[in-house]
């Protein structure tokens, strides 16, 4: 029985192969009605599988899984009423104006023809899209037609909304201002189970995070809980040399017993430390060592970190798991 009280969304044991290869694999999930629930991991980490199968576009292989009450396998159409799915692709018509995609999606659903264009115009407002709504699709930028898409996932309010990477490929001016849609969703009262590859994308919206990794949850909790998981400070350090960083991060890695790895910056190594007290040592025995600094500085561990340590790879990067994206 539904009740206001209940899950979005529970799942248990929540397979999908294809041929040979688990692209989703035991997954257990339990989403607060209400809230951003974000699913972290590279491409091929399982997130799209996973969102198609709650949205009723995939069958399960085994597992069980329940949408606002509603098995996803044998109540689909049920499921589908309640649910609107936003995808990594968009899914607008490009030889259509702005309203005239809002204004035909309306009519699908059922809206008669003066609503219809209510419904379109009152979208193109809230997205900030009314100048450009007699434009042609192809003319818009990323960010627009990713707003356009999202506004046409909402022509009926769903309760709950499935954005699949919403923000990929867009600048971080138009990312900001899809944030600050899904925060008014759920503002409203939607549920919004948002799939992303940006750590600092499910740092700034979720209220809690399920790192998944080749098809598998590896760990879950709020931003804060699964920073502190692995480790109470993070150590950054900038080589004045980054010839010799693969020797240095031999050497800190020994020094500290505890992970140290490479960071995007070519001179830099990033170590996670149990007790921060010992970055002072760290420093002061690289520099003993030879190992000549430019710079470094003690903080929080970044999500980024903490999908590190929990994967052993950087999220950027998975293998492929068979299910192509995500």
């Amino acid at each position: 029985m539904t009740t206001p009280s209940s899950p979005a969304v529970e799942t248990h044991g929540l397979t999908k192969t294809f041929g040979d290869k688990r692209a989703v694999d035991g997954v257990d999930l339990h989403i607060r009605r209400g809230s951003i629930f974000g699913l972290l991991g590279p491409n091929g980490a399982g997130k799209t599988t996973t969102v198609r199968l709650l949205a009723t576009l995939l069958r399960p292989s085994a597992g069980t899984a329940r949408v606002l009450g509603h098995d996803v396998t044998a109540e689909p159409h049920l499921v589908r009423r309640r649910v609107s799915l936003t995808g990594q692709f968009a899914s607008v018509d490009e030889d259509l104006t702005g309203r005239e995609n809002l204004v035909l999606l309306a009519r699908l659903l059922g809206f008669a023809g003066r609503a219809a264009r209510a419904r379109a115009d009152e979208l193109l407002a809230a997205f900030d899209l009314a100048d450009a709504a007699g434009r042609q699709v192809r003319t818009y930028s990323g960010g627009m037609r990713r707003r356009l898409d999202i506004a046409a996932s909402l022509i009926s309010t769903p309760d709950l909304l499935f954005l699949d990477e919403p923000t990929t490929g867009l600048d971080p001016r138009s990312r900001g201002r899809v944030w600050d849609i899904v925060r008014l969703l759920v503002d409203g009262g939607a549920t919004v189970l948002l799939t992303t590859q940006y750590l600092e994308e499910a740092d700034q919206l979720c209220e809690r995070i399920a790192v998944i990794d080749h098809g598998r949850v590896i760990a879950e909790g709020t931003s804060a809980e699964l920073k502190a998981s692995v480790g109470r400070g993070v150590l950054h350090v900038r080589l004045a040399d980054p010839l010799v960083r693969p020797a240095a991060l031999r050497f800190l890695a020994g020094h500290l017993g505890e992970p140290v790895h490479a960071a995007d910056d070519p001179a830099g190594l990033t170590a996670q430390l149990s007790d921060p007290a010992r970055a002072a040592s760290a420093v002061a025995a690289l520099a003993s060592s030879g190992f000549r600094l430019s710079d470094f500085s003690l903080g929080q561990p970044s999500l980024d970190e903490v999908f590190f340590a929990l994967t052993g790879h950087p999220a950027e990067t998975a293998a492929d798991n068979g299910e192509g994206r995500g």
